[in-house]
């Protein structure tokens, strides 16, 4: 990793936001993705998985989202949520709306990358947030794993603009099946189209292979259902 993965983004209240980024090995026209963290900052992993995706042929960005509380860089040990909440608490949907069109801004100025072909994909906290991107954000795909509280949102079902992808575990104890299905019900009966991944075998986080709960197996297939989603809708 190196200093030139990473850009500082300029937010519409003045605020200035670091992201990392990365890119495919592509010349030609490729589709863009807004990469959302968990709540633990935009860490190795994070980063990891913006790399896998730009050698799957995306262009991605990952906004650091408590830029406002936090110094560039923080990253938050995954034993430690107690130091993660107070930036955790501090977002909000001003601020995040703020912060996801500085992110698809940067995307559509970027040589290589289709204006119309963006997509958003998050973990944790970042599962919430892509739910978010894809109300406020002229998105044309968005996923979210594990989105904890995104049932808080289930109002903006009405205004998504792409088609969702969710992944759940069902041995998360941190999201139950009700707030599974009001997150679903809400979707389905706005119209929009989407699909609802539940692995029953997976707990929280099971991505993430540097938590307890990585489970290798259901982070594959995940991961496969995920680029056979953006391959599917941003034709990339």
């Amino acid at each position: 990793m190196s200093d030139q993965n990473f850009v500082i983004l300029s937010v519409a209240d003045g605020t200035e936001m670091r992201a990392y980024t990365a890119f495919p090995s592509s010349t030609g026209p490729v589709a863009g993705i807004i990469l959302l963290q968990e709540a633990f900052g935009v860490n190795h992993h994070i980063r990891s998985v913006a790399d896998r995706l730009a050698q799957a042929g995306y262009a991605v960005v990952a906004p650091e989202l408590f830029h406002r509380t936090a110094e560039p860089g923080l990253e938050i040990p995954y034993s430690d949520f107690a130091s993660a909440k107070p930036h955790f608490n501090a977002i909000n949907s001003e601020g995040l709306t703020a912060d996801l069109q500085a992110a698809h801004n940067w995307l559509t100025t970027q040589p290589l990358v289709v204006a119309e072909k963006i997509g958003s994909i998050g973990f944790c906290l970042g599962g919430r947030v892509s739910f978010f991107a894809n109300a406020v954000l002229p998105l044309a795909a968005a996923v979210s794993y594990y989105g904890g509280g995104t049932h808080q949102l289930k109002d903006r079902a009405k205004d998504l603009h792409a088609p969702h992808l969710f992944f759940w575990g069902g041995l998360d104890a941190h999201i139950s099946k009700e707030d599974i299905t009001q997150v679903t019900d809400a979707v389905s009966a706005a119209g929009k189209p989407f699909i609802n991944t539940v692995i029953s075998y997976a707990d929280h986080g099971f991505n993430c292979d540097e938590r307890p709960s990585y489970n290798a197996e259901a982070a594959a297939e995940a991961w496969a259902l995920t680029l056979a989603f953006f391959k599917e809708k941003l034709g990339a």
